[in-house]
């Protein structure tokens, strides 16, 4: 009943990360586009998925030591593929095959939101320059002009002070 519960528990959680991983190879346009309702509506709809994925984590987690206990296995040593070794058979291979498709999701989620944060960096460096030359612009440049008086302006060239040399 427990290893029933535990390989539900684990497709539920394979399901889950499949639609993270789906989230994060989208999201990667929508970083491209910068569009920012489209970013915000990505980042709520991963908060859901990441929220609902712990909480079938500590379920996960719960199950596994409550199969680990039924067969004997120290508390410590309650894997997936230790209790899968322990179980042999159909329910054993069901755990190996949910334990590699979790651990080749994860990897691939995490690769793909790695470089989506280098797009996301880049992004954020590319407005905060682009604030900056509006602020610079905004802000004016002083330069002196003839008879000691400044001149304040939205120019950023410099102003001609002397042709002497």
């Amino acid at each position: 009943m427990m290893t029933e519960k535990l390989i539900s528990n684990l497709e539920e959680l394979t399901k889950n990360y499949r639609q993270l991983l789906d989230l994060v190879r989208k999201e990667k346009q929508i970083l491209i586009d910068a569009n920012v309702d489209l970013i915000n509506a990505s980042n709520l709809q991963k908060e859901i998925l990441i929220d609902k994925i712990q909480e079938l984590d500590a379920h996960r987690s719960t199950y596994a030591v409550e199969v680990a206990e039924k067969l004997n296995i120290p508390k410590a040593d309650a894997r997936l593929l230790n209790i899968a070794n322990h179980l042999g058979g159909s329910n054993g291979d069901k755990l190996r095959s949910q334990h590699a498709a979790l651990e080749m999701l994860l990897k691939r989620t995490s690769e793909l939101n790695k470089e989506n944060a280098t797009y996301a960096d880049a992004a954020v460096q590319t407005v905060g320059k682009a604030l900056d030359g509006i602020r610079e612009t905004l802000m004016g440049q002083k330069t002196y002009q003839n008879k000691g008086k400044y001149q304040t302006g939205a120019d950023k060239s410099g102003h001609l002070v002397s042709k002497e040399a």
